[in-house]
């Protein structure tokens, strides 16, 4: 039986990985995207790494987790904002010109929901929404095993649903989007201007620790956000569980318990003891193991 390969194609690094059938990584190379250089260049590089990977073995399949937008059904990065430069860029066909094998490409959010509900918080559930909360704010649905795409591929990208119509406006985003209230940019942007000066998500939960008042206006306000948002997909999706990840979450208990409470102001009475909030298992192996999952749905 042959390897999948899972590629996760970030930004700053790609890594491409050979994954076993039980979701453990066998082996793993990562190596700068160096995405400014152009498709040509970093596919190359990829195509190094996964003969690197699978050495003499034959390959089953190999699965591609990359950032939005882009279309899974024909296999095409169209213009992520991470990835300047990269638009219209059919990746998919290109390794298909030198690997003779089943080729899959999705959204990383996709990818990381895929092994959540395989291997992470989801394993057992039949229907599973998978949230991160980090840099920016993604999500993915997973019904049965499967990856719910969407007509042009855009299912789960909840960072862009318009909360506040007269609120934030960050890049491409619709004015007042989840994104521009709960990630870890906007809790950043907030710190900063807040207290004058750089800061990260991650101080702004220090001086909630240390009873900050404006640094805990900010967490709320990131909570009840994310609240209102978990509230929507719940009234229109009703899933069975919700696997929430990224580097916010981190925080522990500073916004998962918080997050709990402000969550049943916003749905249905007879919801609030079926909503499950389960935090993310696979930490940041999650996009290459369901990128290799992604020949295998």
């Amino acid at each position: 039986m042959g390897l999948h390969i899972g590629i996760d194609l970030g930004g700053t690094n790609v890594r491409v990985a050979s994954v076993l059938e039980n979701g453990e990584v066998d082996e793993m190379m990562q190596e700068p995207t160096e995405a400014e250089q152009g498709p040509k260049y970093t596919i190359e590089k990829i195509i190094r790494m996964i003969e690197s990977v699978a050495g003499d073995q034959s390959i089953e399949g190999i699965g591609i987790g990359a950032p939005g937008p882009l279309d899974p059904h024909r296999g095409v990065i169209l213009a992520p904002p991470n990835l300047p430069g990269w638009d219209e860029v059919p990746i998919v066909d290109h390794l298909k010109n030198h690997f003779q094998t089943t080729i899959k490409l999705n959204n990383d959010a996709n990818a990381a929901a895929l092994a959540e509900a395989r291997f992470g918080g989801g394993k057992g559930y039949e229907s599973v929404f998978y949230i991160t909360v980090s840099t920016g704010v993604g999500g993915g649905l997973v019904i049965n095993g499967r990856v719910f795409n969407g007509a042009q591929g855009y299912a789960g990208e909840i960072g862009n649903m318009i909360l506040n119509p007269h609120g934030y406006q960050y890049s491409n985003l619709n004015k007042g989007a989840l994104e521009s209230y709960s990630s870890g940019t906007a809790m950043a942007e907030r710190f900063s201007d807040q207290f004058g000066k750089y800061g990260a998500a991650e101080d702004v939960f220090e001086l909630v620790s240390q009873g900050n008042e404006k640094a805990q206006r900010i967490v709320d306000e990131a909570i009840d956000y994310l609240a209102m948002g978990i509230a929507n997909i719940t009234h229109i999706i009703n899933p069975e569980v919700f696997v929430i990840g990224g580097g916010v979450m981190n925080a522990g208990e500073l916004i998962w318990v918080p997050l709990r409470d402000r969550l049943e102001d916003y749905v249905y009475p007879g919801l609030v003891e079926h909503i499950h909030l389960e935090p993310a298992a696979l930490s940041g192996e999650a996009g290459v193991i369901g990128a290799a999952l992604l020949t295998q749905q």
